[in-house]
């Protein structure tokens, strides 16, 4: 995986907001009005704009919610899209840390889940 973009991408200073789950399940690219949000590890990043985050994208499921476990085991199943990610083998662990590497350096950071536990 290339965690540099293939050009730069401009990103504002990460922002330490906290959003409720609630409001981060409408961030689903199907609400207008709303912007388009993942979440890895507890923080949160706008890829509104990105087609493939999309209503119709392939990783639309990835959108509105905490994805840390199915993005570790390169996973599209909407069950494994959930923020539990301590239990995982390291070799799924490393595979998260280079996601949230990747989303890093392309997607500017909206702030944190509520209640995350990997906050701080």
């Amino acid at each position: 995986m290339s965690f540099e973009p293939k050009q730069k991408v401009e990103l504002d200073p990460p922002k330490d907001d906290i959003i409720n789950v609630d409001h981060l399940s409408k961030c689903d690219g199907t609400n207008p009005g709303y912007p388009t949000y993942v979440a890895i590890k507890g923080t949160i990043f706008d890829v509104t704009g990105n087609k493939a985050y999309g209503p119709d994208g392939s990783y639309k499921v990835f959108t509105g919610r905490d994805a840390s476990r199915a993005l570790a085991q390169s996973s599209l199943k909407e069950e494994e899209c959930r923020p539990e990610w301590d239990d995982l083998s390291d070799e799924h662990k490393k595979v998260l840390n280079d996601w949230f590497t990747f989303f890093s350096k392309r997607y500017n950071i909206k702030g944190k889940v509520e209640g995350a536990a990997n906050t701080g």
